[in-house]
């Protein structure tokens, strides 16, 4: 993984840019104004010439002049408008990605709400969807299952192999810059104009007009038609003409339902693979390097020919068939059985190519995928890629932050789970960075085993199930108290650990989105995450409790970090066949206000800031 990233930082390659589409833009809106003005001029003058004309002082034929002179300007400002919108789409791309290197992006792009589920094990836990989620922050895909295909990875770790693959991957997109802007140019108007899942339902649905016979024999009867209206023509009557249309009627006459079918349902397909072919064009023509992406390609091929023929192929198709529309041709299409020819064409490629359609919009959503997270690569070039263990159930980090807080409050800290050391016992202060802490390790494991790289010196792990509860909340619809919420939790954690095997299958990654429709991810070892465990009842039973789900976890093979105000639960970790250890955040006084550094370090914190913040707010204590 050493291919290049940039001559320039990232920032100042963006900066410079988005000058340069800038300046663009602007000429072309000078451009684009001219010509409406002088649009508007030869609008004006044709309006003299016609009144002169009515006047008779100017002949008719004069009136061509500024007919062609306004169609020409019609067709230029088209094409300016066109280059202008294109040019603005790399101007928002440019001002985007400036936003993510200033910490200014929460709230652009899209948030991936509808991914969210209350009953995942950690997805609103680590504030992986929503405003200034990990999502938003990560996703630029275009297309819908760009985006799902992006959620899932977030959503459910990949084996070992799979997540080394999208490394080398993510690694080798990473300095292709322009790749990246030329699919936001073409990728806006996939996300607005392209409707996947109709797409796929057209693709897949039964074909109804099959005939190997019938563009035969329509062939012939248009030849003999056309060979019929040359005999009218030469002065033998139109009586051979009438016969043969009447033959080519009767003939239609059983498929004409078929055709207007055929015809009536292309049209939204035909326009939505037009947009897609010019995505696919575009990935096509790039030269990859890593072997999973050449693999990629070459999966999307059929017998040697790349999605973006076959589909322009269908486009010129659907081009000749609405050609019939045209006035002047409409008559002879009448005779030539126009529609019937070119629905059969349509419909066998079809046959031979709706099945693929799925296939070619899923690799393009995998594609797209890869594609986000090699802009993040690119815009972290600090930001190193985990070793993915093949086994075992490892979290070893070196100088850990968390990638969704700006890089002047972030504070690093390292740490390390596994065989050796399974549990991380977390004591602290209110508001010391313990809940913190928690998503730092949890974002940081989520982001390295979907491929990319992660906000730390060095990270090594294992391919991990995470269970978090550090966002339980009551629900007022289902009539469930906040400790009933967390003990639901609890119990699900301790069972995606318990349902690890001796021998690990390999997951299913084929889950479509939304979440809510995922199986848990259960085919690794567990990596816990337990914030203020059982802090919604009594003290009493919080310890007794606590220990025994601790216990329960531990006794699954799984490693984790659990927050605790109190101290007694802190003792756990003095019985060594837990391999269990306690560190802790702490603060200090300073001029009379609370300061916290979220260091972590060794053993069971000494004091406690609560009564102090109670009288920091006015609070008589």
């Amino acid at each position: 993984m050493t291919a290049p990233i940039s001559p320039t930082d990232p920032h100042t390659e963006y900066t410079r840019r988005l000058a340069e589409r800038t300046a663009v833009a602007a000429d072309l809106e000078r451009r684009d104004r001219s010509i409406s003005n002088l649009r508007l001029f030869v609008a004006l003058i044709g309006a003299g010439m016609l009144l002169l004309v009515l006047g008779r002082g100017l002949h008719p034929l004069s009136l061509l002049i500024p007919v062609f002179a306004f169609a020409t300007l019609v067709v230029i400002h088209d094409r300016v408008s066109v280059q202008l919108e294109d040019v603005r789409r790399a101007v928002r791309f440019y001002e985007h990605g400036l936003a993510r290197l200033e910490e200014r992006w929460a709230g652009m792009g899209v948030t991936g709400e509808e991914y969210r589920n209350p009953a995942h094990p950690y997805a609103d836990d680590l504030d992986l969807f929503g405003k200034g989620s990990l999502f938003q922050l990560l996703c630029t895909a275009q297309t819908r299952t760009g985006e799902e295909t992006l959620a899932r990875w977030l959503l459910q770790a990949a084996p070992a192999g799979e997540v080394r693959g999208r490394q080398d991957a993510v690694d080798d997109l990473r300095p292709r810059l322009n790749l990246r802007e030329d699919l936001a140019r073409l990728g806006e108007e996939v996300r607005s104009g392209v409707n996947v899942e109709a797409l796929i339902a057209w693709g897949k649905a039964p074909v109804t007009l099959v005939s190997r016979s019938a563009p035969i024999v329509g062939g012939v009867l248009a030849l003999l038609t056309v060979g019929a209206a040359g005999l009218w023509a030469a002065g033998y009557g139109p009586l051979p003409l009438l016969g043969m249309i009447v033959l080519e009627q009767l003939f239609l006459w059983p498929y004409s339902q078929r055709v207007g079918a055929v015809v009536r349902s292309v049209d939204r397909p035909a326009r939505d693979l037009a947009v897609l072919a010019r995505l696919l064009e575009r990935l096509e023509r790039e030269e990859f390097h890593a072997p999973s992406l050449r693999e990629f390609r070459a999966g999307l091929e059929t017998n040697g020919e790349p999605p973006s023929a076959r589909l322009a192929r269908l486009e010129r198709l659907v081009a000749l068939l609405h050609s019939q529309r045209n006035g002047v041709f409409a008559l002879l299409a009448f005779i030539l059985l126009w529609s019937l020819q070119f629905s059969l064409r349509i419909e066998q490629w079809r046959a031979e190519n709706g099945p693929l359609l799925e296939r070619w919009l899923s690799g393009i959503g995998e594609l797209e995928a890869l594609v986000a997270l090699s802009g993040y690569a690119y815009e972290h070039p600090a930001d190193p890629f985990p070793e993915v263990l093949d086994s075992g159930c490892v979290f070893d980090a070196e100088d850990l932050g968390h990638p969704l807080l700006p890089a002047d409050q972030m504070v690093r800290n390292s740490l390390r789970l596994g065989p050796d050391l399974r549990l991380l016992l977390v004591s602290g202060s209110n508001m010391s960075g313990k809940s913190t802490l928690m998503r730092t390790v949890g974002v940081n494991a989520v982001l390295g085993l979907a491929g990319a790289p992660v906000r730390a010196q060095r990270l090594q792990l294992s391919p991990l199930s995470i269970g978090a509860s550090l966002r339980t909340m009551d629900s007022l619809q289902e009539g469930t108290s906040r400790f009933y919420a967390e003990i639901k939790r609890l119990r699900q954690i301790v069972d995606l650990a318990g349902s690890y095997p001796a021998e690990q299958p390999v997951p299913n990654t084929d889950c479509p989105p939304p979440a809510a429709h995922c199986p848990l991810p259960t085919s690794f070892p567990a990596l816990f995450l337990l914030d203020e465990i059982l802090h919604g009842t009594n003290s009493h039973d919080r310890r007794i409790g606590a220990e025994a789900v601790i216990r329960a976890l531990l006794a699954r093979g799984a490693v984790g970090l659990v927050t605790t105000h109190d101290l007694a639960l802190a003792r756990i970790a003095e019985e060594p066949d837990l391999r269990a250890v306690n560190v802790h955040l702490e603060d200090h006084l300073e001029d009379g206000e609370m300061r916290f550094d979220y260091r972590l370090r060794p053993g069971v914190v000494q004091k406690s800031n609560a009564l102090e913040l109670m009288r920091s707010i006015g609070l008589e204590v």
